[in-house]
């Protein structure tokens, strides 16, 4: 039981006085041996029995303790529960007092449990400390796995067979009924909860997965019934107000809610499929977004040289790297760190992802022909000092770029390209002229985002022969100084060994003799040897100074760079 805290454990005991200095190094010795979380082996070796144990955790975590689980349940506290809460969140109620739900959880150490639950059941919620093995056989005696919630539709099953030929008000019944509302509701508070960046609802013949990316890594909830496949997705089609009767054709649209206590955007995809339709929430949480430069976690000279960069008067400034690799967030961040009342800011971005308060900004739509071309050349006669483009896709948009910093913008945007260098050469395939790159871009940032060790559980070792030969091909000498770190995992991290992402940075900035190359209409390999020479470092030489930092792995540095 609790194996996942045994430290939280351990420290409880020690400062009760149940663990010496003699008893634990035996119990250390003990708990390596045999395998056992910590809680077990205190109670079965005599350290402390298993009601003071629980006891001490209630006080520990300002919580009730469930003395004796009674006889049984009756069938009303069962149904206040949703079988698919109950075993996604390893909770079972005991018990109604007024209007509080009593309930006891398998972990009591999860994270904000009694706030979600409170939040999902919408309604009072306590908490209870007891026997976490009796909480897992009442799980499969009272919500066993395959069940459905006994108010869940039995009529759902029967549309879910051929959804075409169900009317749009049947749709709209379903998408309303409370456990289709209370399971949706489920799902994205957890995903905020995790801080999960998207949401995957994904039918396939037997099965409905759920999935959701925390740290750009997908992680698969419990899944739901199959049957609740057409109604979940009939309710999220409402919430971002899309037509439901339409299944045939991709959609797009855009929730706003409040979830876990704050307001959330989510951006709605949907997808057509062979067993049903394919749903992606993009999380937008501004919340959780650090809009500030200097917390992005660059390396000096480059946070330096980005900062000066957006206080130029004129010119471009692009960053460029893979979809969700931080992009829009650092020239959020910079446009946030020059947002002023003396300074007149516009954007054009497909969607507008966060709102800034003071910047006018504006979403396309190419169905009334509002592109980031046409957006461009209305915002110079808005009398703007500083432009952003979400991205520079064509020779239209890059064409309007490059006049706007001719005649005096700052112009921020973003390309696709593996890094720097690449950015350059992009440009010119895009038919603008070699002269005019060369006079109006003034630096280009790269960068990936790549998995933070976890501060809890991060640990030094030293790395094998092959794991040296994939970093330094021709030697595998570890180079004086250099350190590897791993996360081991641990509770805080779910055992991944990671929480967070931090991102990694190669910094361009343009001087004479590169713009001297660009006019000469030179390859990206020559524009990345000299950059090489005027010392600006790859994705993969920063990529390293983070590993030897011991901020992330090489195995994540490898995987990005």
């Amino acid at each position: 039981m609790f194996e996942s805290h045994d430290e939280a454990i351990y420290e409880l005991l020690k400062n009760q006085g149940h663990v010496g200095l003699s008893a634990s190094a035996l119990l250390r010795q003990k708990l390596h041996a045999s395998g056992a979380s910590l809680a077990d082996l205190a109670v079965s070796e005599g350290l402390i029995e298993l009601p003071v144990l629980l006891a001490a955790i209630a006080a520990l975590l300002n919580l009730g303790v469930l003395d004796e689980f009674p006889a049984e349940l009756s069938a009303e506290v069962i149904e206040a529960v949703p079988v698919e809460c109950a075993r996604l969140y390893r909770v079972v109620p005991v018990r109604e007092e007024g209007r509080a739900l009593v309930l006891v959880p398998s972990d009591p150490f999860a994270r904000d449990l009694a706030a979600d639950l409170a939040f999902v059941l919408s309604r009072e919620v306590r908490l209870e400390v007891g026997d976490p093995r009796r909480v897992e056989q009442w799980l499969e005696k009272y919500y066993p796995a395959g069940e459905k919630s006994s108010d869940t539709p039995d009529a759902i099953a029967h549309t879910a067979v051929d959804g075409f030929l169900v009317a749009p008000e049947d749709l709209e019944a379903m998408a309303n009924r409370a456990p289709v509302i209370r399971f949706v509701n489920l799902v994205l508070a957890q995903a905020i909860r995790d801080k999960a960046s998207d949401v995957h609802f994904e039918p396939f013949e037997n099965e409905f997965k759920i999935r959701y990316r925390v740290d750009g890594v997908l992680n698969e909830m419990p899944p739901p019934p199959k049957s609740l496949a057409l109604p979940i997705a009939s309710r999220l089609k409402v919430l971002a107000d899309l037509d439901i009767a339409e299944r045939r054709v991709p959609q797009d649209g855009r929730i706003r809610t409040a979830l876990a206590g704050r307001t959330v955007d989510l951006r709605v995809s949907t997808l057509p499929t062979q067993f049903g339709e394919s749903i992606v929430l993009r999380v937008l949480d501004q919340s959780s977004v650090q809009l500030d430069l200097a917390q992005l976690g660059m390396p000096p000279d480059v946070l330096a040289g980005v900062q000066a960069m957006v206080r130029r008067p004129n010119g471009i400034l692009l960053v460029t790297g893979p979809t969700s690799s931080g992009k829009t967030t650092t020239l959020y961040s910079g446009l946030r760190s020059i947002n002023s009342t003396e300074t007149k800011i516009l954007t054009v971005e497909d969607p507008v992802e966060y709102e800034i308060e003071g910047i006018m900004q504006v979403p396309v739509n190419p169905a009334a022909s509002l592109t980031f071309a046409t957006a461009m050349r209305a915002f110079l006669r808005q009398d703007p000092d500083v432009v952003m483009i979400g991205e520079i896709r064509d020779h239209e948009t890059a064409q309007v770029a490059t006049q706007a910093a001719l005649t005096g913008h700052l112009v921020l945007s973003t390309l696709h390209t593996n890094d720097a260098p690449s950015a350059v050469v992009r440009l010119l395939d895009l038919g603008v002229e070699p002269f005019l790159v060369a006079a109006t871009l003034e630096g280009v940032l790269a960068q990936r985002l790549v998995r933070r060790i976890c501060p809890a559980c991060r640990e030094e070792f030293s790395p094998n022969n092959e794991m040296l030969r994939r970093i330094w091909p021709r030697e595998c000498v570890t180079p004086d100084g250099a350190r590897f770190y791993r996360g081991r995992g641990c509770a805080a991290c779910a055992n991944s060994g990671y929480r967070g992402r931090m991102g990694i940075y190669e910094w361009l900035p343009m001087n004479a003799p590169l713009r001297a190359l660009v006019t000469t209409g030179a390859s990206v390999q020559e524009i990345r040897r000299k950059a090489k020479e005027q010392g600006v470092r790859s994705l993969r030489e920063d990529g390293l100074r983070a590993v030897f930092a011991g901020q992330t792995t090489f195995e994540e540095m490898l995987k990005y760079t």
